[in-house]
């Protein structure tokens, strides 16, 4: 992470006017930062930015009237990518979290968060880190692995029958048919008739070549 700056300018832009006013009062308490704008609509935090007002960390809620959070995420990063953005949001919505990582949030708390979390939040943000709530974080992580899985095309299908996948992959640890017998508790014989069934499936005609299939395509 970067070094964190000697003071921290940070902006609030929030509609519900209680929770602006109680946590930019804790930001102006907190030592090292300061929260010199708090507005109630993204509207007036992006005309402030064109004016070449540029804060270290904006807070940023979700849902704003108006130009929404994660519209208004995206405009401050191509006005002002510099700025540090933390989206604050009553929603533990998947959707949203996916979009907002996507649009390049730097952060992402719930607004159940203490005021202290908010704070470190700020300074992880402002050092370069990416602060979020543990329930966002294992949701941000589960959703990206089932996209990466999504990614992975399943294997093709053969029509292999469970004890064809058997003989393959202990083919593939290199076992010969004996052996192959030994390990499935089943007749030389029987394992003969197997590969037979399992190289006209492939289309091939030798150990190797079901092998090599097999692995290439992920059947094993």
């Amino acid at each position: 992470m970067n070094d964190l700056p000697e003071n921290i300018t940070v902006w609030l832009v929030e509609d519900n006017e209680i929770y602006r006013c109680g946590l930019s009062r804790a930001i102006e308490s907190a030592d090292g930062m300061f929260c010199p704008e708090a507005f109630a609509d993204a509207e007036s935090a992006l005309s402030a930015v064109d004016t070449g007002m540029i804060p270290d960390v904006i807070l940023l809620d979700v849902g704003l009237p108006g130009i929404d959070g994660l519209t208004a995420l995206k405009r401050f990063a191509k006005i002002a990518p510099e700025i540090r953005i933390v989206l604050l949001t009553v929603f533990n919505d998947t959707d949203k979290i996916f979009k907002a990582v996507c649009a390049g949030a730097n952060g992402y708390l719930l607004k159940t968060s203490s005021t202290d979390q908010v704070l470190n939040a700020v300074r992880q943000a402002a050092a370069g880190g990416a602060p979020m709530d543990p329930q966002v974080a294992d949701r941000v992580l589960t959703l990206f692995n089932q996209l990466a899985e999504a990614k992975s095309p399943p294997p093709p299908d053969y029509g292999l029958s469970p004890r064809e996948k058997q003989i393959l992959e202990q083919m593939a640890q290199g076992l010969v048919n004996k052996e192959i017998a030994d390990v499935l508790g089943i007749s030389p014989h029987t394992v003969i008739n197997h590969l037979r069934s399992i190289y006209t499936k492939l289309h091939v005609n030798t150990n190797t070549g079901a092998v090599a299939k097999a692995i290439r395509e992920g059947l094993v």
